[in-house]
């Protein structure tokens, strides 16, 4: 049986598309409170879940992901409801389809796959073979509620990402992988954004797109972009960066991206050669509608640099990841910032 490919006819078709913003910072809005599951609202909230999605639709996406990123067991254990993956991934997957298909243009519902929360052996006690059926396990539920395309995202080991994009092969679904490139800019354990693509070549499927997603800003990201297209011109390239930087305001996290700077940001994607661009924590509606008008408006110019992005948007927080066999790289700062 040939995997269907949803996600790469519709890049095909419009050439860039839009993902929609967060899940959690848009649920804690909701109500959501720390330490609690957002799974679990697929049965206990399930209006408002609904109301996440049908909010992102409106505002223009043209991805959604569904509200299952720590949908694995290990991930749910922490919840005490291990013995339920797949009736919540089914859940999740059917209350995002419910939306898409009310919609009066084409809609792809997402599969969200996060990380497990624990490290491979050597590093840690998760076997390859136990994480291959862990997300297995989590696909079976989000193919079953009808997801379009499974969406792996916010990894940092090379291993665990091989290790869903076996089991989305597994399950004959198309895939996504974005990784978080947060520490130096490169992921928690080493990856370097320009060998994201090597990570899949060994894979029984590649992935339709792969890329970036969270991170520590819009600058950051769409430096990862730069160095991701470098290693690989050809690839369809994601990227979901957050909505400026956190910062704490008396006794919440708030995000400093103003619509114009995301706006700014897409324009300097599509520039950059980004084939899905979208916003990751602290992105609202109210940013993707203005990330949905740059997109729409905006005509491709010349490739950006580095320096000239952070003059649009902002210094970088972290250092420009150095390459293997470079030694560490100063951080680009520039003085004022000029906006469109």
């Amino acid at each position: 049986m040939t995997t269907a490919t949803p996600l790469a006819d519709f890049i095909a078709e419009k050439g860039v598309l839009l993902a929609d913003g967060a899940t959690g910072t848009n649920l804690f809005a909701m109500g959501l409170e720390s330490g609690e599951a957002p799974e679990l609202w697929n049965e206990s909230a399930p209006e408002k879940i609904v109301k996440l999605h049908q909010d992102f639709v409106d505002a223009g996406a043209d991805i959604f992901l569904t509200n299952s990123f720590g949908g694995t067991r290990q991930r749910l254990k922490l919840h005490k409801a291990e013995d339920r993956v797949f009736e919540l991934n089914k859940k999740a997957a059917e209350i995002a389809r419910s939306v898409a298909d009310k919609a009066d243009r084409k809609i792809i519902v997402a599969g969200s796959v996060g990380p497990t929360g624990e490290l491979l052996v050597p590093l840690g006690a998760l076997t390859y073979e136990f994480a291959v059926e862990s997300f297995r396990e989590q696909i079976k539920g989000l193919k079953a509620g009808g997801v379009d395309v499974i969406w792996i995202e916010t990894m940092s080991a090379s291993g665990e990402m091989q290790a869903a994009s076996e089991a989305a092969a597994a399950e004959e679904m198309e895939f996504v992988c974005t990784a978080s490139f947060d520490t130096a800019g490169k992921t928690m354990m080493g990856i370097h954004p320009a060998e994201m693509g090597k990570i899949f070549e060994k894979s029984p499927q590649a992935p339709t797109a792969y890329g970036a997603n969270c991170g520590v800003g819009a600058s950051d990201i769409l430096s990862s972009l730069l160095d991701m297209k470098d290693a690989a011109p050809d690839a369809k390239i994601v990227i979901k960066g957050n909505c400026g930087i956190p910062e704490f305001q008396e006794d919440k996290i708030v995000y400093s991206g103003t619509p114009d700077l995301m706006a700014r940001y897409v324009e300097l994607a599509i520039d950059g050669g980004a084939s899905i661009i979208g916003g990751c924590c602290g992105t609202s509606c109210d940013h993707l509608r203005a990330m949905r008008v740059a997109l729409d408006n905006h005509v491709k110019a010349e490739r950006p640099t580095v320096e000239f992005i952070c003059d649009q948007i902002g210094p970088m927080r972290n250092t420009k990841a150095a390459a293997a066999g470079e030694g560490p790289q100063r951080e680009r700062r520039t003085g004022g910032r000029r906006r469109k």
